[in-house]
């Protein structure tokens, strides 16, 4: 079985770093002042204006607080931070719950900390795990399966908010609602929104100080203490499905492929490496709407570790793992299970 690596944990989009630090910041206005609604709907020029300043908002808020996810019958917890200097940002966070992790984040690298094994990951990381990728290729389609609205006002850890809610047009993709201070924008809760409109997981922040003084000390300096730790800095190779001889002859509707690389298989985002997977490699693609992403892992097929095929969930999560000739496929993403199978059955081998 493949285990998520370490990018995906934090694609996971939403709602450890992704949500905060990419949905994170809307200006008050955006709220405010939308133009004319013609029959219900927003306008597409209002869906972009409105995700546009979350996305270019996000990286210039100094904010820090205690920020928990339920769902699946699971609740975790973290404390994170996110400070602006200059044109550096800085981000940490430090798991409460379960297994110790600390992930460490100046501008495009990434160090994750586990004290327990003593072992660190230090990547390079692109702006695709960034919201919202495809508003950053100057795509307007958003509009086309989503609906957002505003919903009122409410209150989420003593601060004034307003609601917006963003509903799917068609079965592909879920939907969230989002409550945002009024004061500053910062998104203090969010909920993803199933297809028989529960909620299938909610986070937010119970505690938030917001303009805080910036701290890049304090993610700067456990970025360079690694002595005593084992360190991996697996290595991200961009390329192309037909590089690798791949095609996806079919995906979601709305859905665009936003990268392609070529990653170490480290068989475990905790860093413990079996020496069964030591040297091999998986090739990671991934499609996003604008606001979701499906990412597909392709790795040689391992009896010994690829059992069976698997569909599970977790809160939003549906992973979806099966066999494909000599090949292994999982595809993964916060979407419906029919979202993935069209995923699935549209990757093909385009040669031998």
């Amino acid at each position: 079985m493949l285990s998520r690596p370490a990018a995906f944990v934090l694609l996971r989009p939403r709602f450890a770093w992704a949500l905060v630090g990419a949905f994170c910041v809307v200006a008050s206005s955006a709220w405010a002042q939308p133009s004319a609604v013609v029959g219900g709907d927003t306008p597409a020029s209002d869906v972009r204006a409105w995700l546009l300043r979350i996305h270019d908002a996000a990286s210039h808020r100094n904010f820090q607080g205690t920020f928990v996810v339920s769902g699946g019958g699971a609740v975790s917890s973290a404390r994170i931070a996110h400070f602006r200097e200059g044109p550096n940002q800085f981000e940490r966070s430090e798991a409460l719950d379960g297994q110790a992790r600390n992930v460490y984040r100046h501008n495009d690298v990434v160090t994750t900390l586990w004290p327990a094994t003593k072992t660190a990951t230090v990547e390079q990381r692109d702006s695709v795990a960034q919201f919202p990728a495809l508003l950053q290729a100057s795509d307007d389609r958003i509009a086309e399966f989503y609906d957002v609205r505003q919903r009122g006002a409410d209150r989420v850890a003593g601060r004034d908010v307003n609601v917006l809610l963003v509903k799917p047009r068609d079965s592909f993709r879920y939907g969230y609602r989002l409550w945002a201070d009024q004061a500053s924008g910062l998104l203090l809760r969010a909920d993803v929104i199933g297809e028989r409109n529960e909620v299938l997981e909610s986070s937010a922040f119970s505690d938030v100080t917001i303009n805080v003084k910036p701290q890049p000390e304090s993610v700067l300096q456990p970025m360079r203490r690694l002595d005593g730790y084992r360190v991996l800095r697996p290595v991200l190779t961009p390329t192309r499905l037909d590089t690798e001889g791949w095609a996806m002859r079919q995906v979601a509707p709305g859905f665009r492929q936003v990268s392609c690389v070529k990653r170490p298989l480290d068989g475990s985002a905790e860093g413990r490496v079996s020496d069964a997977v030591i040297g091999s490699q998986v090739l990671q693609t991934i499609f996003s709407d604008g606001l979701t992403y499906v990412s597909v892992f392709i790795e040689p097929f391992d009896p010994q570790r690829h059992t069976r095929p698997l569909l599970a969930s977790v809160g939003p999560t549906q992973t979806l793992m099966q066999q494909q000739g000599e090949w292994w496929v999982t595809v993964v993403g916060d979407v419906p299970p029919a979202t993935l199978r069209l995923f699935a059955k549209g990757l093909e081998r385009s040669r031998k």
